[in-house]
């Protein structure tokens, strides 16, 4: 099997060039029980006063996670990823036309900045979360604490 070229899950851009984006690059560890579902990811935060790069581990629990945000998303509402591992994104949404995306990695940088959003980019970004379960799905499950196994599904 080759592997799946990169995608981005989070994908915000707007013309004055602020932009985040969050893309899936693979999985952390292919063929190790324990990490296989976990996947890779680059954060990359640009704007008028930063330009960077930050590396990110998203969980199946984390996809989840960003799936229930984002069909809850509204004006004043919130989403974050990687909450209380390592690098944490946050975005609150100010109102249909712009959020307010915070970067928070307690090693390197801290940041935050605003882009304008198109009308539809919940629904776009439901389609991206989609497209990365389908690239890399699940294919261990836990039977028991801290005991893996592969799934029937598993494609060896």
């Amino acid at each position: 099997m080759t592997e799946t070229k990169a995608l981005d899950l989070i994908h915000l851009e707007d013309v004055d060039g602020n932009r985040c984006l969050v893309r899936v690059t693979g999985r952390l560890r292919p063929g190790v029980l324990t990490s296989h579902d976990s996947l890779r990811a680059d954060v990359l935060i640009s704007a008028s006063f930063v330009d960077a790069r930050l590396e990110m581990c998203l969980s199946q629990q984390d996809l989840s996670s960003w799936q229930r945000s984002l069909s809850e998303l509204g004006p004043g509402g919130n989403a974050s990823l990687g909450a209380g591992r390592g690098l944490e994104l946050g975005i609150h949404v100010n109102d249909e036309r712009s959020v307010s995306v915070w970067v928070e990695d307690p090693d390197r940088l801290t940041t935050a900045l605003t882009i304008r959003t198109s009308e539809d980019w919940i629904a776009e970004h439901h389609d991206r979360l989609q497209h990365v379960r389908q690239a890399w799905p699940k294919e261990v499950v836990e039977t028991a604490s801290a005991v893996y196994e592969w799934s029937p599904e598993h494609r060896h």
